[in-house]
């Protein structure tokens, strides 16, 4: 069921506390910021910052009704003398929050916010920014494949939403951003978006390009293509390098040398029989347990995808649960992964933007050819379908599905084996912004910009504004996790 796949007068606007009014046609409303701490969905980490909040309409068109408040979150700039752009940094998902996915990658922007501030705005749907969160079925239901139970989940949702879900796509988002943006006083900013946040930051582009000074775009959606179609292929392109990378290196492949056979082997069993599987919780250490189905299998094994870290432990996670027919290890890591997605995600906010920017332009013979001879298969496309059938859909600007042409300078990242923005997603985008470089990490996931030496290559690119002389040739040094052959680790 969980499709996945992370704002105005200048001269008026300074550190100092200022109110904040309902926006109005004669109003031009300011944030009042007070120091905070953001914090990581599983609070592993602590960032201080300065929050606010900035009141917004919910229905922005009709400049009427409910109104629902935006947290924004500013990193001052540590120089005495800070450039006056900013880095705008928008997440992935849909339905992360910024406030928070930012404290995980905070440490790659160290660099950028020595001299520009950072600021991060929970979309609206997301964290605190009037979240649309549907409660997370439990196990039974998740394995369960009642198209009734779902359509009455959903339902039951949607009854408890005190949101019109029609008005929380892209392109709305973007003008919230907007109005952040002048409430703070800046008129230049740069953007940094990672996978989901790319499609927003392009969209942003498209709609204010007056107000864009560079662009990073990490884990590339283009504006043209309907995230969905491509999750079984990319996935499966993911795990078939992965595999390559296993039998290519000597320890790897001695300690497993049928991976693939096995990995086919348990899929299949799994797809004729799920296994109740009896384990410790990775993570309170109480007695669990977990229905362990194809589809929990399958959605697991993305996601496991996305890391190097955790695509160090695919081959024995997978060697175990079937060559020793041990799942716990294998189940363990399915809890984490989707447990952690499940606390990061507004999955309200998640149907709202996909059902109207993506759902209407897939074919059910385009999903059909596309997922053939993937170990997903059609559950991704086949659960997008049943949600977007229940879930309302709003509208999106004629131009949305159009790619964005642009002149701005932008930097292309991506993850030589990212299981869901695969590098040929940024070649397509690039096609249309003519101040472009795209770099690519070898054996790297989703999400790099943290990765070796590309967090100086992505300061230096938005202290230059400019794609020109970026010292690249160390991201080839750039490598993956080696492979854990046992639970003590990596061979030495």
């Amino acid at each position: 069921m969980r499709f996945i796949f992370a704002w105005g007068i200048a001269s008026l606007i300074s550190a100092c506390a200022s109110t904040t009014p309902t926006p109005g046609p004669t109003s031009a409303p300011v944030i009042e910021l007070r120091p905070c701490q953001l914090a990581a969905p599983d609070s592993t980490g602590r960032v201080k910052a300065e929050c606010g909040t900035l009141t917004v309409f919910e229905n922005r068109a009709a400049g009427s009704g409910r109104t629902i408040d935006l947290r924004v979150a500013v990193l001052k700039a540590l120089s005495r003398n800070p450039a006056p752009d900013p880095l705008f940094f928008l997440t992935g998902g849909p339905g992360q929050a910024a406030t928070e996915s930012y404290v995980q990658l905070s440490g790659a922007f160290d660099k950028i916010n020595q001299t520009r501030d950072i600021v991060l705005v929970d979309q609206r749907g997301t964290g605190q920014s009037h979240p649309l969160r549907c409660p997370a079925p439990g196990d039974d239901f998740a394995s369960s494949d009642s198209d009734e139970q779902l359509k009455a989940f959903l339902e039951d949702c949607l009854k408890e939403l005190d949101a019109d879900p029609r008005l929380y796509t892209t392109s709305i988002a973007m003008d919230d951003l907007d109005q952040v943006r002048a409430a703070l006083g800046y008129d230049k900013i740069n953007l940094y978006g990672v996978s989901y946040g790319t499609r927003a930051a392009l969209t942003y582009l498209r709609q204010y390009p007056q107000h864009v000074r560079t662009v990073i775009l990490d884990g590339v959606v283009p504006s043209d293509i309907a995230l969905g179609l491509g999750v079984a292929p990319d996935a499966q392109r993911a795990l078939d390098l992965i595999f390559d990378r296993c039998a290519a290196d000597s320890a790897c492949h001695t300690a497993f040398p049928k991976l693939k056979e096995e990995f086919d082997a348990l899929s299949a069993s799994l797809a004729v029989q799920p296994v109740r599987v009896s384990l410790t919780h990775p993570v309170t250490g109480e007695p669990t347990e977990l229905t362990l189905t194809h589809a929990t299998f399958a959605g697991s094994v993305r996601l496991l995808s996305y890391s190097p870290e955790t695509v160090a432990l695919l081959p024995l996670l997978i060697h175990k649960a079937q060559a020793e027919g041990d799942l716990r290890l294998f189940a363990a890591q399915a809890l984490m992964v989707t447990e952690q997605l499940t606390q990061s995600i507004s999955n309200g906010m998640d149907y709202s933007v996909i059902c109207a920017e993506d759902a209407p332009f897939i074919t059910t013979e385009a999903a059909a050819h596309s997922n053939a001879g993937t170990y997903l298969g059609d559950q991704e496309t086949g659960n997008l379908q049943k949600i977007c059938a229940v879930w309302p859909r709003g509208d999106i600007p004629a131009d949305f599905k159009q790619p964005v042409t642009s002149d701005v300078p932008v930097l292309l990242l991506s993850g030589e084996a990212d299981p869901v923005t695969p590098p040929s997603n940024a070649d397509r985008a690039a096609q249309t912004l003519s101040h472009s470089l795209h770099l690519v990490a070898p054996g790297q996931g989703h999400n790099v910009v943290a990765r070796g030496c590309l967090p100086g290559i992505a300061a230096a690119f938005v202290e230059s504004s400019s794609t020109q002389r970026l010292a690249t040739d160390c991201v080839k040094d750039i490598q993956p996790m080696p492979f854990f052959i046992s639970f003590s680790g990596p061979q030495p």
